[in-house]
């Protein structure tokens, strides 16, 4: 059997069992089993697919048929032009928060924190573009902080990264140009309608609070203010609807020029906010 046969079987056996995007999943899951760029794989279509490589193309698609996250099954993602590490221990990353890292380097900071880190993919994407900046993450999973770990050693950020086990601001010290968090913001009662590639396999902990999915809006701009050193920032992530909420809360807080920016549809998703100077 050639690539392009067992690519095709592939396609059709996860577009027959409700994956979307079954030919762009198709192509990654092949690509990683010829060990090659997504990329890569129009190179090798007229290839005979090698039985190793064809066993690990035929079980990756089984996992996915099964909803695992793609993610999971290659061990990572592409997310603002690297590539990270991802386990169910940590929030598969989403093209959405990109959005957020973008408003973030909008301007310079040396002190970044990172409030529920997971992956680090936020905290280190702002790194890897602001060399000068030191950056602190907090995460109240000890298995999400290593894999944080793992991933700034991959991208050469260890040495400018501390990982802090907490929820939000407990044993945080100090002051910082830009605080950042895209934490848990689905509320209890919406999580029965979650795809099952989210709901089945990514950790509920970083999903939702078990309550009306404010709960870490609250905590942050409560105390938010404490940590800002003056005229610094403050960028959240939020879910659909609640970024008005937000809005209200980082007001109520004393925050200044509150904004709210879209995300890639057009959807309100980052809160932004400063500290008065």
């Amino acid at each position: 059997m050639t690539v392009q046969e067992a690519l095709n079987r592939g396609r059709d056996r996860l577009r027959t069992g409700g994956i979307e995007r079954a030919g762009h999943e198709a192509r990654w899951l092949m690509a990683a089993a010829l060990n090659v760029g997504p990329e890569r794989v129009i190179l090798h279509l007229q290839d005979q697919l090698e039985d190793g490589a064809a066993n690990a193309f035929t079980q990756a698609v089984v996992r996915r048929l099964a909803r695992e996250p793609v993610s999971h099954i290659l061990g990572g993602r592409w997310f603002y032009d690297h590539w990270f590490k991802v386990t169910p221990d940590v929030l598969d990353p989403r093209p959405e928060t990109e959005t957020l890292v973008k408003h973030a380097l909008a301007e310079p900071a040396r002190r970044v924190l990172d409030l529920g880190t997971g992956s680090g993919c936020i905290l280190l994407s702002v790194l890897s573009k602001t060399p000068q900046a030191q950056g602190m993450g907090t995460d109240i999973s000890p298995l999400a902080l290593a894999i944080a770990a793992q991933n700034a050693g991959a991208l050469g950020c260890s040495d400018r990264v501390s990982l802090l086990q907490g929820d939000w601001f407990s044993n945080v010290e100090g002051r910082f140009d830009l605080i950042l968090s895209n934490p848990p913001y689905i509320s209890r009662d919406e999580m029965a309608a979650l795809a099952p590639d989210v709901r089945k396999f990514e950790p509920h902990l970083a999903l939702t609070d078990g309550a009306d999915g404010l709960t870490a809006y609250r905590r942050i701009s409560g105390a938010v203010r404490d940590f800002l050193n003056p005229g610094g920032r403050v960028l959240v992530e939020t879910g659909v609807g609640r970024a008005d909420i937000v809005s209200t809360m980082f007001r109520s807080a004393g925050l200044a020029d509150v904004t709210v920016h879209p995300d890639l549809t057009g959807r309100p998703r980052i809160v932004e906010g400063r500290n008065p100077p």
